[in-house]
């Protein structure tokens, strides 16, 4: 059956109160398991990126639900490679959300959690010497390179031996307090995690452009036989630059 379904229409901006937001995109109470979200965007004709950064699609609309989502999550996660091309740096406490993390028993800011089976990130690095940082990748992982991020105060856990094991990375979160899971791409790290059936939840910016090119979808993977894993919709907002903000779930 078809029918239509009007999107709601919300003005969205950073400056906004976010708490009517916040409630739109809150996370299951009592959670006794990983829930991991993947935040991502894409343009009307799929691509996941523009002159290689997803940043330069977004919109006013698209950096408040951003801001919403990181106020809500215990950990960040991303591919390392994504968090340098990107200019990541640490998520900070936000004091709009600080009575709502408190009244959760979250930390005042999400942690970051950094993916790299290669280990391949320069030792400079900032955010590796943060306390808040933690570094995944597995035992099998080049052991000059883990000693120099070691040395430049990083924090580099095992999850996986010759490959990643991402049912250890959620574990390993989850019994460390962190078990809203943000995933934020690149799109190789989230094609993993649907390859291993891993994402609760995708909540999806379109941004109202077309860019054609040869840009990455929001996830791919080398996996030669795919799996449907179907979501449902949970709610689809509109903003007044024309962009779409969709939540899909379990």
């Amino acid at each position: 059956m078809l029918y239509l379904q009007k999107a709601t229409q919300v003005t969205l901006s950073p400056d906004d109160d976010v708490d009517g937001i916040a409630d739109l995109y809150a996370y299951p109470t009592d959670l006794d398991r990983p829930w991991l979200r993947a935040n991502m965007i894409s343009t009307l004709d799929g691509a996941a990126s523009f002159q290689d950064k997803s940043g330069g699609l977004g919109g006013a609309g698209d950096k408040a639900v951003f801001r919403v989502l990181r106020g809500l999550c215990d950990v960040v996660l991303v591919g390392a490679r994504t968090a340098i091309d990107e200019g990541y740096g640490q998520p900070q406490p936000d004091a709009s959300f600080a009575a709502r993390r408190s009244a959760a028993g979250q930390t005042p800011a999400p942690r970051l959690a950094l993916i790299t089976r290669s280990l391949t990130v320069d030792p400079d690095f900032a955010l590796l010497s943060d306390p808040a940082t933690v570094v995944i990748t597995t035992s099998q992982a080049d052991a000059t390179r883990r000693a120099r991020l070691a040395d430049a105060g990083a924090t580099v856990v095992d999850c996986g031996d010759d490959a990643l094991d991402l049912h250890q990375v959620t574990d390993y979160l989850t019994a460390t307090g962190s078990p809203r899971i943000l995933c934020e791409g690149g799109p190789s790290l989230l094609g993993s995690f649907v390859d291993a059936d891993l994402v609760d939840e995708l909540c999806l910016t379109v941004s109202p452009n077309l860019v054609s090119g040869d840009a990455p979808r929001i996830s791919h993977s080398d996996r030669d036989a795919a799996t449907l894993h179907h979501l449902r919709l949970v709610h689809l907002l509109t903003d007044t630059d024309g962009y779409v903000f969709s939540r899909w779930s379990r």
